[in-house]
């Protein structure tokens, strides 16, 4: 089995270790604000899936600079990837955005950019500001897919047609941006075979792919839905079984950003066993190694997947 990780893709591109520092750039999302809904996805958190993030009373150059301080103990020699995770990157005026990207990209120790978005949001203005900041400091684009099946899609409430997303992937790659497909592990009512098909599917034309645990947040509609018994979680066994197959089929030109997530634990409902990343990642490094004859570019250390 051979599959290329994040630690390893990372370390060849910069020539160093290189860690992501979540900010908040104070957006919001045309799913919360009324243009598509006021409700958002089904299982988004109140923080837009951006917990782990800086304050957003803060500048961005500070939030940066509180996360380096956090970080400071596990890279000494490194550099960072500016990281703007909650809610809906691309979601404001062109010259907002530029004004944003320009100050996160400014400090030297600062390599690249990375914006998490819907692939709604990207219209021809959005495209210049990610070209221009494409040719100062490489540009990542996170798109926040999770399923290629219409069904679940209307389900979790993603307002976007799957064609959407194809078009969004070949704008950007048309100026270049390294594009990064966010898939969710464990939706309802998605078979093992549904999974797998929006893996091959993304497969085929994304530059990168995080999966991510479907899991059960306080406040979320999807929540409700747990609640009341309509939906289950996977079991951990499940899940390594499910990613391992996935790794099957996700080519070497694929760059897997990451294989779990968790929520914050203060508002984790459920699967629990979640929260324990550390035997999560270790679970699961394990299983994609027993029987492998050839493994390429898997680090020694499970923060290769905890980006």
């Amino acid at each position: 089995m051979r599959y290329t990780t994040l630690n390893s893709y990372l370390k060849e591109r910069f020539g160093c270790k290189v860690y992501k520092l979540a900010v908040d750039g104070g957006f919001t999302c045309p799913n919360r604000d009324g243009t598509l809904g006021t409700g958002g996805c089904i299982f988004c958190s109140a923080g837009g899936s951006g917990e782990f993030a800086q304050s957003r009373e803060l500048s961005v150059a500070e939030q940066l600079e509180k996360g380096k301080a956090l970080v400071s103990k596990k890279i000494k020699s490194g550099k960072y990837i500016a990281y703007f995770q909650a809610f809906t990157n691309t979601y404001a005026p062109p010259e907002m955005l530029r004004k944003l990207y320009l100050e996160a990209i400014e400090s030297p120790d600062i390599v690249a950019l990375s914006v998490a978005t819907r692939p709604d949001c990207l219209g021809s203005g959005v495209l210049e500001v990610l070209d221009e900041i494409n040719k100062i400091k490489p540009v990542f684009v996170e798109l926040g897919l999770q399923s290629i099946h219409e069904r679940t899609a209307q389900y979790i409430r993603r307002g976007y047609p799957l064609e959407v997303y194809d078009k969004a992937v070949e704008d950007l790659h048309n100026i270049g941006i390294n594009v990064v497909t966010h898939l969710i592990v464990g939706l309802p009512d998605e078979t093992e075979a549904d999974i797998l098909e929006s893996v091959r599917y993304v497969c085929r034309v994304t530059d990168g792919i995080k999966l991510q645990l479907l899991h059960i947040l306080e406040g979320t509609d999807l929540a409700e839905e747990y609640k009341s018994g309509k939906i289950r979680t996977l079991t951990l066994d499940e899940y390594v079984e499910i990613i391992k197959k996935c790794v099957e089929v996700i080519p070497e030109s694929v760059v897997i950003h990451r294989l779990t997530g968790d929520g914050a634990k203060r508002d984790l409902i459920a699967p629990l066993w979640s929260a324990d990343k550390k035997t999560v990642l270790n679970r699961i490094n394990k299983a994609l190694s027993e029987g492998a004859s050839i493994i390429k570019n898997v680090s020694s250390k499970i923060a290769s997947f905890s980006l």
